[in-house]
């Protein structure tokens, strides 16, 4: 395997590992290899790369990374195959963003179509340099552990459809959403990992533009979004130059979020064969000034038993705060996931009237039109693995607004 040098966004250095001949290979499928005629083969391509994230850095150690015909293979079932990262990889998530790879290497594989994948994350050792393997550091806080799911010692289970021919290469990304993924724990001081990963195709198509530089680029989001959820998201540069590659073909709005800015919305952007630019430094996208409000609440769950009702907290609960635009569409604004321990959640949204505008391929300057019937009306949703999801609707004032949430039986 050999290794690259590669400066990332801050100053931090990284280690990239090229995926080649030589790359460190390792493959088991019932304590075998894959065997056959080198030419029957194909192979496998991994990187990884992360969503904008909440913290200042999150630390993943990356060991290896599995991949299985079947999406219900069990661990000890015969049939895996797996890239071993050797050593183990101590990997920022939060400068993976605006388009950077993680090259996690190459393996060989029978052809053939791959359902599952799993991602196998090293474990915090008790002591020294190894009890942070997994650690987070929270924008001017201290590193801390991560506390990892029991699950993680058979690896990170993700639903993947790879198809791997004869002769060929396959590539495909796993993205990181460190921000959804990283869990305060109430007030102990503790964080927990809740993975959220997706598995993409490595694909050349995209987005790409510019916001002005004035905005607080360190709080600031590029989303690209359909149906009112966001497909990929990244981060400005500090050019302002925004990155979002690996979008399937289709079309998708563009939805740029800032602190203290109005939320600003380019609706038609079309992702085909090539990265689309949507403008350039001379027409970066300036956001207005907004007032910010706070919403906070708690996400519960209702049950009854006999006559008696009670109410507990839902700690594993993702609350998004949608806008439905005049005409469509509706976007996401904003999403957290809960507290670990007590279920509660905050977030700030604009006050002012979203911006809406619509891509015109080889129009110089987008227009944009504020949308006054949408300022400050949001619709808080709560999502949870085997619940029901359930909405609220809240109009924002100057004071904090409550935004408590429940399932109901």
């Amino acid at each position: 395997m050999s290794l690259k040098r590669n400066e990332s966004r801050g100053g931090a250095t990284r280690w990239l590992a090229v995926a080649g001949a030589a790359a460190a290979l390792a493959a088991c499928g019932g304590g075998g290899g894959d065997g056959g005629d080198v030419g029957t083969q194909g192979a496998l391509r991994v990187a990884l790369t992360d969503a904008p994230s909440c913290y200042e850095n999150v630390f993943v150690t990356v060991e290896k990374v599995r991949v299985h015909q079947s999406g219900t293979a069990g661990d000890a079932e015969g049939g895996w195959h797996e890239l071993a990262v050797s050593p183990a990889r101590r990997i920022d998530l939060v400068s993976l963003t605006n388009g950077v790879l993680e090259e996690l290497g190459s393996m060989t594989l029978p052809p053939g179509r791959y359902s599952q994948v799993r991602l196998v994350l090293a474990e915090n050792a008790a002591s020294g340099s190894g009890a942070l393997a997994n650690a987070v550091k929270p924008i001017g806080g201290q590193e801390t552990a991560l506390a990892t799911p029991s699950a993680m010692q058979s690896g990170l289970k993700l639903k993947a459809n790879v198809d791997v021919a004869a002769g060929q290469s396959a590539d495909l990304v796993l993205d990181f959403d460190a921000c959804k993924s990283v869990v305060k724990a109430g007030n102990s001081g503790r964080y927990n990992l809740k993975p959220v990963i997706s598995v993409v195709p490595r694909i050349a198509s995209g987005v790409m533009g510019y916001v002005t530089t004035t905005l607080s680029l360190s709080s600031t989001t590029v989303a690209a979004q359909q149906n009112g959820a966001t497909v990929r998201s990244t981060v400005p540069d500090a050019a302002g130059k925004f990155n979002i590659p690996f979008l399937p073909a289709g079309t998708y709005t563009l939805v740029i979020t800032s602190d203290g800015r109005a939320t600003t919305v380019l609706t038609g952007v079309p992702a085909g064969t090539t990265t689309t630019v949507v403008n350039g430094t001379a027409t970066a996208f300036a956001p207005p000034v907004s007032s910010m409000a706070d919403v906070t609440g708690t996400v519960t769950a209702t049950s009854v038993s006999g006559s008696s009702t009670t109410s507990v907290a839902v700690t594993d609960a993702d609350v998004r705060a949608l806008q439905a635009l005049t005409g469509g569409p509706t976007i996401e604004v904003a999403t957290r996931a809960v507290d670990a321990t007590n279920g509660t959640y905050s977030m700030r949204l604009p006050l002012a009237a979203p911006l809406k505008g619509t891509y015109a391929a080889g129009t110089a300057t987008a227009t944009f039109t504020p949308d006054a019937a949408a300022a400050g009306k949001y619709t808080l949703r709560a999502e949870a693995p085997g619940r029901t999801a359930v909405e609220r609707s809240v109009t924002l004032g100057t004071a904090t607004t409550s935004g408590n949430l429940n399932f109901l039986p």
